[in-house]
Order: C-alpha cells, then sequence, then structure tokens
C-alpha cells in the first residue's frame, strides 16, 4: 500500500489557500474592487475578454513582439558570443563593448530608441532584441571558454581538425549554458515586453494594460499580468523540454 501524502507538503496549497483569503478578504471589503479585484471578477473578466476575442487579439500581437525580439536578440547573441569565444581577435573586439553594454540599463536607452526608431512596433522589437542579447551571449561565451582543455587536448591527439574540434567538441560542450542563456533571455524579453508596450502601444496587453488603468479596472490589470506570467512560463517549459531532450546525454544526480 503506498504511503499517504502529507497534503501539508502539496505545492498547489499555498497558491490555493492565497486565493480563498483574497476572495474572503475582497467580498468582506478590506479591498475594495479599485485596489485589486477579487479572483472571481478576474475570472469572469478574463472569460468575458476571451469571448469577445479582445484577449486572444491583443496576445497574438504582443506574442509578436516578443517572439521577434527575442529571435534577433539571441541570434545576435549567439553569433557575438562565437566570434568572441572562438577566437582571441574576436574577443579582443566583441567583449570589450558588451561588457560596456552591460553596464547600461536597456530601460534607460528607451528615450534614445525613440528617437532612433519612432514611437511604432520598430522601437518595441528592438528594445526586447536589445535586452535579450546579452544574456544568451554571456552563458555560450563562458560555456565555450570552460571548456574542459584535456577534451580540446584529447580531440586534437585523435586528428580532429578545427571545424571538427569546434563541432564535436566545443558546440555540444557549451550546449548547456547555451540553454540556461536562452532561458534567461527568455524571461528577460518577457519583462522587456511589459515596458516596451508602455510606448504608445495602440494594441497588445500592455495597451490593454494602460486601457483598465485609465478606467480603474483592476480586473483587466490582473488577467493582463497573468497572461504575461504564463508567457513566460510556457516559454520556459518549451526550453525545458528543449533541453532535457538536446542532454540526454548527460548524466544527472537527480532520478527521475
Amino acid at each position: 500500500m503506498p504511503p499517504k501524502r502529507d497534503i501539508l507538503q502539496a505545492r498547489w496549497l499555498s497558491p490555493v489557500v492565497l486565493l480563498i483569503l483574497w476572495e474572503l478578504a475582497s467580498r468582506a471589503g478590506i479591498i475594495p474592487d479599485r485596489v485589486l479585484a477579487a479572483p472571481s471578477s478576474v475570472l469572469r473578466s478574463l472569460l468575458a475578454m476571451t469571448a469577445s476575442g479582445e484577449l486572444p487579439l491583443n496576445l497574438i500581437i504582443s506574442l509578436r513582439r516578443a517572439a521577434l525580439g527575442f529571435a534577433i536578440g539571441t541570434g545576435l547573441g549567439v553569433g557575438l558570443a562565437l566570434v568572441a569565444g572562438l577566437w582571441r581577435r574576436g574577443d579582443a573586439l566583441i567583449d570589450p563593448l558588451v561588457q560596456i553594454k552591460r553596464t547600461l540599463p536597456v530601460v534607460a536607452l528607451t528615450p534614445l530608441f525613440i528617437i532612433w526608431f519612432g514611437i511604432g512596433e520598430t522601437t518595441k522589437i528592438a528594445l526586447i532584441a536589445f535586452a535579450s542579447l546579452l544574456p544568451v551571449y554571456i552563458n555560450l561565451y563562458q560555456g565555450i571558454r570552460g571548456i574542459d582543455v584535456r577534451l580540446v587536448d584529447a580531440a586534437r591527439s585523435f586528428g580532429l581538425g578545427r571545424g571538427a574540434l569546434v563541432a564535436h567538441v566545443i558546440l555540444p560542450g557549451a550546449l548547456p549554458s547555451l540553454l540556461t542563456g536562452l532561458r534567461y533571455s527568455l524571461s528577460v524579453s518577457v519583462l522587456m515586453l511589459v515596458i516596451a508596450e508602455q510606448v504608445n502601444a495602440s494594441a497588445g496587453l500592455g495597451f490593454l494594460i494602460l486601457n483598465a488603468r485609465d478606467a480603474m479596472r483592476t480586473d483587466i490589470i490582473v488577467v493582463c499580468l497573468m497572461v504575461y506570467a504564463l508567457l513566460g512560463l510556457a516559454g520556459d517549459s518549451l526550453i525545458r523540454a528543449i533541453e532535457t531532450r538536446a542532454l540526454a546525454w548527460r548524466p544527472t544526480f537527480v532520478e527521475a
């Protein structure tokens, strides 16, 4: 007979208790709607916005911005990390610039991006791309530079040329770092999406939040925040699944 599980150790327990307390406090008037809508109000708004098509339409627009910015940023990050990580001259040329960029908060660059690209889609996508470049660059660069020299020497002793060495030893060895960088970049791109959509957006989740703020609709704001969180979780789960499949060869001390 399998042992009974202690309900106090269930991971779903604390979120459910929080929702119940939140709902009771709202119904008792302790938390007014103008401060924070009750979970039941948030659920009704979520269903209504989904049924009307308002939420799916704006979600698609936000997804497009995040996906484009993430793809451009991580693509540039991977390319720069490969050049800087594999070649000494590339390192001298690229890494100082990236480290300078590292000290600059992307949000502080928003006014400059608006001057360069205007207040349209280009600025929003550029901000997301610029922010998501750094995590993947740093992790992949460190992954390449952290390859065990003994592996490299062993590969050379078997007669592998530089191209084969990179393809069969260095890149597979740096793959865990790359996937970690992608997960960080994904989180940063969702965070930057929230900020970028505050810049004169006429559609998207940020647009819904701005309109809800003006109308004091905290229920819609919470719905949009939930969608942002779900976007981040879905993307992270996708990269975790890729990581599990791509790194099946790697031993781990955690049992399945």
